[in-house]
């Protein structure tokens, strides 16, 4: 009763048929042919290169598939088991393409090759743990063909994408990188860190209750979160601006505008009101320091006019909270 209750639904490896064996390694390589198309099709409007190179993997997929396919129809004949990988203990599995669907062109290049690793180390440790001669022969082959596979891709993308079109094609990605998640990030940091600045140290100085002004500060960060996140998201659908999923920017811009007032807020907690207010200033100078330092590093703005603009616009900001919190 225990040991049914317990007992994994997938087969163990040990326990397949060599007829099993064959009909995995045809399914994993169909699979495998599809992903790579998939990855084709998604890369192919910005970065037609590398899409070539996915086409030309799921074509060599294809090819051992047939080879596969004739040693199963020489053996075993024509009907081939139903068996996946999804349906064996310990064996590689592969994502479904919508889990796929955001993957960067180099996270897609990693995973290539750790896809091709994998596949030839499965097959060696399987060899390994056969007995049958004519089983473990089988697994070696396969082991082989999975590191030709690793060495087609490497020889595949030297073809298609010499070193000229490979930086052109991250230039793309980095671009594109920047305008959906940096660019409206950033923007929600500032507004965070700076728009919350006199609400929270007016506050402050008006009640010189630490506990009231945590609660001033989490309600200006959270609703000037959600308010820029809906912004950002609403304003443009990215199709024509090319700025990307607006659901992403509106994440991104609304997470950073909350992140940006609470670093602030949260020093508030702490029942002494001056330990608190001057940590919470020390957090505000690492905050408008951290912005300059993004808009130089991903905005190409010189370091000193983004940091005497920030830090500027911050202080400007924190003095009139400073000052309306004492009238």
């Amino acid at each position: 009763m225990l040991a049914r209750f317990f007992r994994s639904p997938k087969r163990s490896f040990d326990s397949l048929s060599e007829q099993e064996i064959l009909a995995l390694a045809i399914a994993s390589e169909e699979d495998d042919a599809r992903i790579y198309l998939a990855y084709a099709d998604r890369l192919r409007p910005e970065f037609p290169a590398s899409a070539k190179i996915f086409e030309d993997m799921a074509e060599v997929e294809d090819t051992h598939r047939k080879s596969l396919f004739e040693i199963h129809r020489q053996r075993f004949g024509e009907r081939i088991p139903l068996i996946r990988r999804e349906h064996v203990q310990g064996f590689y599995e592969r994502k479904p393409d919508w889990l796929r669907a955001n993957l960067s062109l180099d996270a897609m290049r990693q995973e290539t090759e750790a896809m091709e690793e994998q596949a030839y180390r499965f097959y060696v440790e399987a060899a390994k743990r056969t007995t049958d001669a004519s089983t473990r022969e089988l697994l070696g082959d396969l082991a082989l063909a999975e590191q030709g596979h690793e060495d087609i891709a490497r020889m595949l993308g030297d073809t298609h994408t010499p070193e000229d079109v490979r930086h052109d094609e991250d230039e793309t990605a980095h671009r594109q990188f920047v305008l959906t998640y940096v660019q409206p990030g950033l923007a929600g940091l500032m507004d965070g860190s700076v728009s919350t600045l006199a609400p929270i140290f007016a506050a402050a100085f008006a009640t010189q209750d630490t506990w009231q002004t945590f609660l001033v500060g989490l309600s200006a960060s959270v609703g000037a979160g959600i308010s820029m996140g809906f912004t950002e998201a609403a304003h443009d659908d990215g199709k024509i601006s090319g700025r990307g999923s607006p659901v992403k920017r509106g994440l991104a811009c609304g997470i950073m505008t909350a992140l940006g007032g609470l670093g602030h807020a949260l020093p508030y907690l702490i029942p002494h009101f001056w330990t608190a207010t001057i940590t919470a200033a020390i957090i505000v100078f690492f905050e408008l320091w951290a912005i300059a330092f993004i808009q130089n590093r991903y905005m190409e703005t010189p370091f000193l006019r983004a940091a005497f603009q920030v830090v500027l616009g911050g202080g400007l900001v924190l003095a009139a909270g400073i000052l309306i919190g004492n009238g």
